[in-house]
């Protein structure tokens, strides 16, 4: 039984029509093979799909149009997940009798299987022509391989695109309370979100032209760029995605044993702190009012950050504590009557230099003094929001050096 609806199906279709390097991938399968059709085929285990065609011998196949799967060598594809090469129907052992080329009259024929990076199988990519041609080579085979790579590269890239603009969308509802934070969306609006994309654009670009002159060694350093920049754009939409939804109502208020939610986290941080040779020591933590996962993710992400930030001779040293306090803290009064824990992450890690204390919250912030790379994220810009969420407040003090010590307020009740 199918599991795509026809709706499904059909976005699917439009999704590879969208993708602009796919009419040039195909142009160069004909013209480097001598083939007269060429097709990205949408494969399901029942239906054989067009979603994009260069068709030279009037085979008849438009985007949309769809074969019996039971007539295509597609669906042994289907099933086997291994590509099909055939130089010559009539001299081939395993096709010679095949009723495929017999009932579409084509001599050469290859496929290679499209892998979505989920591991599953989206379709194929492949080219038949009535007379025979060489295609059982390193070449031709290494060319088939790498633009099938390229369009689900591509395919990725229009998932991530979607879940872009849905993040954002989120984001931007989440943000309207906050002048600071609508500053920050539009950076990465503008910003942010396009340097990787425009890195996929370069690199795709770039990929074909390699291709194009057979430089294969040099094809898979490019798709590796490709998909590196996939990666980190991922990864940058999972941070929107995450924070975009983290608001007061993820969860309600309850007692939360803040001991007992830090040795859960040093327990999941515990293979990079044994890498660091790093000391967590920690003083007594209350119970309070709170949203349990989200002061979890709290904790997990300034431990990991002064992790991320230890110096690299000398060995790291963590320390949390807490107190109750009441007065004013930030220089502001707080709420008479009420009660709150001053709670303090002490390292001795590299330290940032006063100047930059302003950027450390900024979704995404990119400091100078990171000459590790670690300090592109979402770990404090989200803190201050679980920090916010409670009703707290949170500061950063430190010295290049010396360490860093971030200070959070949180209501006990």
């Amino acid at each position: 039984m199918n599991k795509y609806t026809d709706s499904e199906l059909k976005q699917d279709v439009e999704r590879v029509n969208q993708i602009a390097i796919v009419p040039i991938l195909l142009d160069v399968i004909c013209q480097t093979t001598g083939m007269g059709f060429a097709a990205v085929a949408r494969v399901t285990s029942s239906r054989w799909i067009t979603c994009s065609v260069r068709d030279d011998i009037q085979f008849g196949l438009v985007p949309g149009a769809e074969l019996k799967l039971e007539t295509t060598i597609c669906n042994e594809i289907q099933g086997s997940h291994q590509p099909v090469v055939i130089d010559h129907v009539d001299q081939s052992e395993l096709y010679w009798n095949h009723h495929t080329p017999a009932q579409y009259g084509f001599q050469s024929y290859i496929s290679f299987p499209i892998f979505l990076k989920t591991g599953e199988l989206f379709g194929t990519l492949c080219a038949i022509d009535p007379k025979p041609a060489r295609l059982d080579n390193p070449r031709i085979k290494g060319l088939f391989t790498a633009f099938a790579d390229l369009i689900s590269f591509h395919l990725q890239q229009t998932d991530l695109l979607e879940q872009s603009d849905q993040a954002v969308t989120n984001l931007s509802r989440q943000l309207t309370q906050s002048e600071d934070e609508n500053r920050q969306y539009r950076h990465i609006a503008n910003h942010n979100l396009q340097e990787p994309l425009r890195k996929l654009r370069l690199f795709s670009t770039m990929l074909v032209d390699v291709i194009r002159r057979n430089e294969m060694d040099q094809a898979e350093a490019t798709a590796l760029k490709i998909n590196g920049a996939a990666e980190k754009f991922a990864r940058m939409i999972k941070d929107l995605a995450n924070f975009s939804v983290l608001d007061q109502t993820d969860g309600a208020l309850q007692e939360t044993n803040l001991h007992e939610v830090l040795s859960v986290v040093a327990t999941q941080l515990a293979p990079k702190l044994r890498a660091k040779k790093a000391s967590l020591q920690v003083g007594e933590l209350p119970i309070i009012q709170a949203i349990p996962i989200q002061i979890e993710q709290l904790f997990y992400h300034l431990l990991d950050n002064s992790i991320k930030f230890a110096r690299q001779q000398e060995l790291l040293v963590i320390s949390v504590t807490s107190q109750v306090v009441a007065g004013s803290w930030l220089g502001k009064s707080l709420s008479q009557g009420s009660a709150y824990v001053h709670i303090q992450v002490v390292d001795n890690g590299i330290g940032m230099p006063q100047s930059q204390l302003e950027k450390l919250f900024d979704m995404f912030a990119k400091l100078p003094a990171d000459t590790a790379g670690h300090g592109e994220g979402f770990g404090l810009t989200y803190s201050r929001k679980v920090v916010h969420n409670h009703g707290g407040q949170i500061k950063i003090e430190s010295e290049v050096n010396r360490g860093t010590t971030v200070s959070i307020l949180l209501p006990v009740y």
